[in-house]
């Protein structure tokens, strides 16, 4: 594991002297946006089949309603009727899973770089890199401790949650569009409230915003990564579901 965070340490720096003459200062926090950038790009195919699979089973949802209907008491046929029309029609329910799933080792490798005092055996020299006046390897009760809110490295932080509310509320508005179109169904077919469902359609629209206590709590090098790619997903799906209905998303869901 050590031999393998010194390599991917070493791909930081090496990318942070690559940018060294444009960004200074910043040139290792334009490193980890890169960085951030590349593994998207290396993940945007399986998000394009995702789109696809989404949009197919879109026009499945007649068929799914129809079985919902029919299998209204018995559960087990119902999953069972669905897994075999999704394996008829080749569509996977679990294809849009695969790239936040694919992201997650990154992440982890983010957190994992900028939370380590020393990389094999040696001093981590990346925890004195910064943005701004705010250290990468610091959290944001670093900041607050030192100067505050308003502080040089506070100041930093108020740039990161305004750029993470500005793309949360445009999910939030998405999601509600969604859900106002073809709202989910809190009841079952036998008429009978699902435990659950009512809070959870209050919930979903809301859930962008957890990214707050993300990078609230986490090294701001890997809230570079979060804000990143958030920022990456949601102009990615803008592009991708561009030509999709908004009650057609909410339906297939």
């Amino acid at each position: 594991m050590s031999v393998f965070m010194s390599g991917f340490a070493s791909l930081v720096g090496h990318l942070a002297d690559l940018l060294q003459p444009l960004f200074q200062g910043g040139a290792t926090a334009a490193a980890i946006i890169l960085f951030t950038a590349c593994v998207r790009l290396a993940v945007h195919p399986l998000s394009r089949a995702a789109a696809r699979g989404q949009k197919a089973r879109t026009k499945l949802s007649p068929q799914i309603a129809a079985l919902r209907k029919k299998h209204s008491k018995n559960p087990e046929r119902l999953q069972k009727a669905i897994m075999e029309l999704h394996k008829k029609e080749q569509v996977s329910p679990l294809a849009g899973c695969l790239p936040s799933l694919l992201q997650i080792p990154a992440f982890f490798l983010m957190y994992h770089l900028f939370s380590s005092r020393e990389i094999g055996g040696k001093p981590n020299e990346l925890l004195g890199h910064s943005l701004g006046a705010a250290p990468l390897g610091d959290r944001w009760k670093d900041a607050l401790a030192d100067g505050g809110i308003f502080g040089g490295a506070g100041l930093v932080y108020v740039a990161l949650f305004v750029i993470v509310v500005a793309v949360a509320t445009f999910n939030y508005r998405r999601t509600k569009s969604q859900m106002a179109a073809m709202p989910m169904p809190t009841a079952g077919a036998d008429g009978q409230q699902m435990p659950g469902m009512g809070a959870m359609t209050k919930l979903m629209p809301l859930l962008s915003f957890a990214t707050l206590l993300t990078v609230g709590v986490v090294p701001l090098a890997a809230a570079l990564y979060v804000v990143t790619s958030t920022t990456w997903t949601a102009v990615e799906r803008a592009f991708l579901y561009r030509d999709v209905p908004a009650g057609a998303l909410a339906t297939a869901a």
